[in-house]
C-alpha cells in the first residue's frame, strides 16, 4: 500500500495566504498608529533626541522651546550635512568654559587640519591630540599670538621651519608622534619654557641652535634614541626638570653640573653603569631617578642624610609578554607601552611630592617596579 498524498488547488492555497498577509499588515498599521499616539513613545523619542543632541555638543537652547523638546527642528540632519557648522556650534556650546583663543581637536577621523583654521590667526593655543594628522602646515607662522602648541599622540613626522617665527611660543608638546628631527629654527623661539619631545622613539639628536632657549625650565626627551645628553641641553641655564629616561645613554657628561638650576633629573631605563661626581655640584638637585640594575658605581654622598636629595633606584623587571600574572591585556604597541611607563612614573613622583610628611632621613628609596 503506497503513501497517501493530500493535494489542493494552488489558487486556494494562495488565497488563504493572501488573506493572512492582509490581516497581519492591517494589525501592524493599527499598532503603529497606537504607538504614535502613545505618550510613552513620545517621551522615548524625545529622550533619544536629547541624548543625541548632547552627544554632538548641541546646546539645549537649540532643541528646547519654553522647556519643551522640539524634535521637528531636525537639528541632527542639519549638523550632519555641514561638519563646519557642527564645529562652530560645538565651540559656542563651550564658550563659557573655554577661551575663544583656544583651538581643540581630537579623534582619529581627522587626517588634516580644517581649512577654516588658517583664518583664526588670533588663536593663542592649539590642543590637538590622538589624530591621524601627519603635517603641521607652513601657515602656522601667521599665528603670532601663539603661546601653547600642544600636539601629543598624533602622526606628525615633520615640523615646519616656520615654527621658529612664533616669537611668543612658551610651550611645545610634540610627544608620541613620529618625529626624527627637530628644526634648528625652533631655537629662535626664545620665550619657550617647556619642551616635550618624548615618545617619538626614533629621535636621536637636537640641533645646537636650541642652546638659545635660555628660558626653558622643562625638557622631556624620554623614550627616544639619544646616546648622550645633547650639547644644547647643557647650555639651557634655567633648566629645572630634565627627563631623558628610556634612551641609550651609557654615561653622563662630566660637565653636567652646568645645569645649576636643575631640580629633577630622570635617567631610568638607560645603560648607565656609573654616575659622575659632578652630580654632587648640583646644589638644587632634589630628585634623581635611575635604573639600579646596571649601576656598579655612584658617589656615596648622593645617599648622605644631610642632603635633601631623594635618590630613587628602580629595579628593572620587564613583564614577560607571554605570561602576565594579573591577566591584564598586553600593550598594543611599543608606543603604548612607553606611554604607560611614563604615566606610572609621573604618578609616583606626584605622589612623592604631595605627601604631607616625609621623614627627613629618607634620602634613598629603593623598590621594585614592573614596567
Amino acid at each position: 500500500m503506497g503513501h497517501k498524498v493530500v493535494t489542493f488547488d494552488i489558487s486556494v492555497v494562495r488565497s488563504l495566504w493572501e488573506t493572512r498577509v492582509k490581516k497581519h499588515k492591517a494589525w501592524q498599521k493599527k499598532e503603529a498608529e497606537r504607538l504614535e499616539k502613545s505618550a510613552l513613545e513620545k517621551i522615548k523619542e524625545e529622550w533619544n533626541f536629547v541624548a543625541e543632541c548632547r552627544k554632538k555638543g548641541i546646546p539645549q537652547s537649540q532643541y528646547c522651546k519654553n522647556g519643551i523638546v522640539d524634535t521637528s527642528m531636525r537639528l541632527l540632519e542639519k549638523m550632519e550635512k555641514n561638519s563646519l557648522t557642527r564645529q562652530r556650534t560645538f565651540t559656542k556650546a563651550r564658550d563659557k568654559q573655554s577661551s575663544p583663543f583656544v583651538f581643540e581637536l581630537s579623534g582619529e577621523h581627522w587626517k588634516e587640519l580644517p581649512d577654516f583654521l588658517k583664518e583664526q590667526t588670533h588663536l593663542e593655543e592649539w590642543h590637538i591630540h590622538s589624530t591621524l594628522i601627519q603635517v603641521i602646515p607652513t601657515y602656522i607662522e601667521l599665528f603670532q599670538a601663539m603661546r601653547i602648541l600642544d600636539l601629543p599622540k598624533n602622526h606628525i613626522f615633520h615640523l615646519p621651519t616656520e615654527i621658529g617665527r612664533l616669537k611668543n611660543l612658551q610651550e611645545l608638546n610634540v610627544s608620541f608622534n613620529h618625529l626624527k628631527s627637530i628644526p634648528p629654527e625652533l631655537g629662535d623661539c626664545e620665550k619657550l619654557e617647556r619642551l616635550d619631545c618624548s615618545g617619538n622613539l626614533d629621535l636621536m639628536e637636537l640641533p645646537f641652535e636650541l642652546s638659545n632657549l635660555k628660558q626653558l625650565t622643562f625638557v622631556d626627551l624620554s623614550d627616544n634614541k639619544f646616546s648622550s645628553v645633547p650639547v644644547c641641553v647643557l647650555r639651557m641655564s634655567s633648566l629645572q626638570w630634565l627627563d631623558i629616561s628610556s634612551n641609550s645613554l651609557s654615561d653622563l657628561p662630566q660637565d653636567i653640573d652646568r645645569l645649576e638650576e636643575l631640580h629633577s633629573f630622570l635617567l631610568y631605563k638607560n645603560k648607565l653603569t656609573y654616575l659622575p661626581h659632578a652630580l654632587l655640584n648640583l646644589k638644587k638637585l632634589a630628585l634623581l631617578v635611575v635604573s639600579g640594575d646596571h649601576l656598579v658605581e655612584f658617589p656615596t654622598a648622593l645617599c648622605d642624610s644631610s642632603t635633601p636629595l631623594k635618590f630613587i633606584s628602580l629595579m628593572d623587571n620587564p613583564i614577560d609578554k607571554t605570561q602576565c600574572q594579573d591577566g591584564s591585556e598586553i600593550m598594543e604597541s611599543e608606543r603604548d607601552r612607553q606611554h604607560f611607563d611614563k604615566e606610572v612614573m609621573r604618578a609616583y613622583i606626584e605622589d612623592l611630592r604631595e605627601r604631607e610628611s616625609v621623614p627627613s632621613y629618607t634620602t634613598k628609596v629603593s623598590f621594585s617596579l614592573q614596567l
